[in-house]
Formats: C-alpha cells, sequence, structure tokens
C-alpha cells in the first residue's frame, strides 16, 4: 500500500503561502484523481487543489485557518482502502510551524533588510513572518526590534497584514508600548530613531436603535487594506478629458450585431478603451512603470488590469498579459473571458498579477467620472465614464454649430513622485485623441 503526500501548490511568482479555509472531504473519504480536496486562499485569489492521485484521505495534516507554506505536505493520500486501517500505526507526520526553505527564499529574493523570516523572541521560541508582513516592514522602515513589539493575531500569534498596517496607522511605537510591557533599556548603535507620527485616529462609532453590524468577508478586508495602503503610498494626482466618442459609438451601433454572428462574441467598449490605452503607452512609455525606493522599473510588457465588480459587491483585478501583442478580436476575447470567470469565481491566481496599468469602467453604473485608486506597485489607472448625449460645439468650415454628440469623461490619477502633470495629462489627452480618431469605416 503506498501513500502519498498532497502538496501546498505553487500559486503565483510572488506568493509563499495560502490559508486553508475549508476542507472538501474527510478522513477516511475515497479520492478521485483531480477531485477537489480543499479550498485555500492567498493575498490575490481563492481557489482549490485537487487530488494528484486517486485513492483514501488518510489524514488531514493542516486544520482550517492556518497558513501553509507553498511546498508543503497538507494531507496524506492512500493508493487504497486498507489505508485507513494502516493509518493510526503510522507515526504522525510532524506539523510544520517552521518556515521551509521556500519562504525563506521569497524573503530573500524580497530583498529584505529584515533578513531572517523566522527569528529569536523573549520566551526562547521561533516567530514567523510571511514575506508579505517582511515587505510592508521594509518599505515602512520598521527594524526587526521594532516588529518584534508588535501584537500579532494570527496564529501562535504571527503578525499578519492587518496587525502591521494597523500598527503604522496608530502611530507605530505607541501602540507596541501599549500592546506589549516595556522592553529592558538597550543601547542602539548607528541606528535612526524615527518620531511617533501624528496620524488621526479613526472616531468612535456610536450604536443607534436599529443599526446592524456586518462583519467584512475576506476579500473586503483585502480590498480595503490595498487602498489604504495605496494612497498613504501614492501621492494621488488626477486629471480630466472630455471626449467626443460619436463616430466609435456609431460603429460599434453598426457592427455589433455582425460581430457576434462572425466571431461569437460580444464586442463591449471595454476592449476599444484597452486598445486605446495601449497605443497611448506605446507613445508615452514612462506611464508603465513602478518605483522601488529611488529605482524606477520600466516595464517592458504592456499587462492591462481590468477592473470586474463581482456579484459579492467586491472588486477583482484581471489582467490581460501582452496587451499590445493583440488585435482588437483578441482583446475582445479576453475581456469577456475574464469578465466571465471572474463573476464565476473561477480565475487562476496569475491572472490576476502581473498587471502594469488599470483601466476601471465607473460608466458602468452611470457615474460620469470618477476618482480611481491607484493598483499598487503601479504607478496610474484609469477610469472611464458613461458616454452620454450631449450638446456640443463643432468647428466645420461654414463656423461653429451646435450639434448633439456622444460624450464621456476620462479620469486619471497617477503617482505624483514619478508622474508629473504635463505627463500624466498628455497620457489621458493620448487615449482621448485615440477613442474620438476612431474610423467609422474601420473592419472587423
Amino acid at each position: 500500500m503506498a501513500q502519498f503526500e498532497l502538496i501546498m501548490p505553487k500559486m503565483g511568482e510572488s506568493i509563499a503561502e495560502a490559508t486553508i479555509t475549508k476542507w472538501l472531504k474527510n478522513e477516511g473519504d475515497a479520492i478521485k484523481l483531480d477531485e477537489p480536496i480543499v479550498e485555500i486562499a492567498t493575498d490575490k485569489v481563492d481557489s482549490e487543489v485537487p487530488s494528484t492521485n486517486e485513492g483514501i484521505l488518510i489524514k488531514k495534516l493542516w486544520n482550517e485557518g492556518d497558513v501553509v507554506p507553498v511546498g508543503a505536505p497538507i494531507a496524506l493520500i492512500g493508493s487504497d482502502a486498507s489505508a485507513v486501517v494502516s493509518a493510526p500505526a503510522a507515526a504522525p507526520m510532524p506539523r510544520k510551524e517552521q518556515p521551509d526553505e521556500t519562504l525563506i527564499h521569497a524573503a530573500k529574493l524580497a530583498q529584505q533588510p529584515l533578513a531572517a523570516a523566522a527569528h529569536s523572541v523573549s520566551n526562547g521560541e521561533a516567530r514567523f513572518y510571511s514575506p508579505l508582513v517582511l515587505n510592508i516592514a521594509r518599505t515602512e522602515g520598521i527594524g526587526m526590534s521594532e516588529l518584534e513589539m508588535i501584537a500579532g493575531s494570527g496564529k501562535e500569534n504571527r503578525v499578519t497584514k492587518a496587525d502591521i498596517l494597523r500598527y503604522i496607522e496608530g502611530g507605530r511605537q505607541s501602540q507596541s508600548a501599549a500592546a506589549s510591557p516595556a522592553p529592558a533599556p538597550a543601547k542602539v548603535v548607528n541606528e535612526t530613531v524615527k518620531a511617533p507620527e501624528n496620524k488621526p485616529q479613526a472616531s468612535k462609532i456610536t450604536m443607534m436603535p436599529g443599526d446592524e453590524i456586518l462583519e467584512m468577508d475576506r476579500m473586503r478586508k483585502l480590498i480595503a487594506d490595498h487602498m489604504v495602503m495605496s494612497m498613504s503610498t501614492s501621492p494621488h494626482v488626477t486629471s480630466f478629458v472630455e471626449a467626443d466618442v460619436t463616430n466609435l459609438v456609431m460603429w460599434r451601433d453598426k457592427n455589433k450585431v455582425k460581430f457576434e454572428k462572425k466571431e461569437g462574441e460580444k464586442i463591449t467598449f471595454t476592449p476599444i478603451f484597452i486598445e486605446a490605452v495601449v497605443k497611448a503607452i506605446k507613445d508615452y512609455p514612462m506611464i508603465n512603470i513602478s518605483l522601488d525606493g529611488n529605482n524606477i522599473i520600466k516595464r517592458k510588457n504592456i499587462n492591462i488590469g481590468m477592473a470586474a465588480a463581482l456579484p459579492s459587491g467586491n472588486l477583482i483585478v484581471p489582467v490581460i498579459k501582452n496587451a499590445d501583442t493583440k488585435n482588437l478580436l483578441g482583446l475582445v476575447k479576453d475581456v469577456n473571458d475574464l469578465a466571465r470567470r471572474a463573476r464565476e469565481n473561477k480565475l487562476q491566481p496569475d491572472e490576476i498579477q502581473g498587471g502594469t496599468y488599470t483601466i476601471t469602467n465607473v460608466g458602468t453604473f452611470g457615474n460620469v467620472m470618477g476618482t480611481p485608486i491607484i493598483n499598487q506597485p503601479q504607478v496610474a489607472i484609469l477610469a472611464v465614464g458613461a458616454i452620454r448625449k450631449k450638446p456640443a460645439v463643432l468647428e466645420t468650415e461654414y463656423g461653429d454649430v451646435i450639434a448633439i454628440r456622444h460624450m464621456m469623461f476620462l479620469s486619471h490619477s497617477y503617482d505624483h513622485r514619478v508622474v508629473d502633470g504635463a505627463l500624466g495629462g498628455a497620457f489621458v489627452r493620448r487615449v482621448a485623441d485615440y477613442l474620438e480618431q476612431w474610423d467609422v469605416n474601420r473592419e472587423i
């Protein structure tokens, strides 16, 4: 009788661990090849882990809520029913409480000055920090000694992403002092001490008759943390342009039925907007960058994220990789496929990573414009508003006339540390130019 280990799969280049959210099978259950056994969640996406072998689930090695490193075994599967009987006689699989080589390697790749992912604390045991927590600490200038003082709410007092963000927002040293006993005086050599930042505290909420308390789901908590982090990281500036997209609307109205019959796909405005953005990025490549400390990373690939609202009300951003290599038909197929699988919660982790620029369509909800928040680590994001018929002044060879035109607003938010108003404004103007200059005779 053979036994096989079910391994926590690699969920993406930047993901070193995942949380077990729900076991779909119990010990003793028969397992088919590729049958889902457990649901897991990362900071990026929820997913299922299928069985790599057929047999019997002998042992669950982790509980629901446990954080498991990538590459670690999460269950034992026996090749036949006799595995269930023989399981108690086998030595129990030790639980991995320390980070394995995968996590340590991930932390090194992140170039952390906080070199060790596990370190000694006052009680002599090892305390583990995830690569995400270490990266936030590095960005905020939090040293290892300061990190040790943060109270953790995770398993075995681990510091979670929410813990460290709450600590930063609460004034750093003042919070840690209240959360833990005062440490013995220590001599600090060649270390710059930062004064606590005076950040506004959240107002105390007073409950009123009839109020109902609704706890955020996991995805909403992640979105909230990401939005707060983005606003505290990048000084946001937004430029607005109004575009006359009459030719574009007329072309789509004339061709949408023929397009669907020919290609089997509905053509929306989103792939058209993406095509215009890709062209503008080629004209202004310094929009397609990221900032790492004092280093600007100029991206070679143009990967466009498209914000999509889920039925739950949450938001997810699937990414069209190498959008500059696709024609309009290719963009239509990708947009429709990603949007459909986003609504069905069937996106793969790699499909929501690696974006270099993001578009969000606030016009879907009837909004004429918005001021979007940058999707870190990108430096800009475009919001497209609702297309509306409006009177507009047109210049003709016979003089100015007022006509009914299809108009829309483009809102471009950008990181003012690296994108100045001239570049940010010129870029969104160029996107509008491509939309306004749409060829009404363009072939499908």
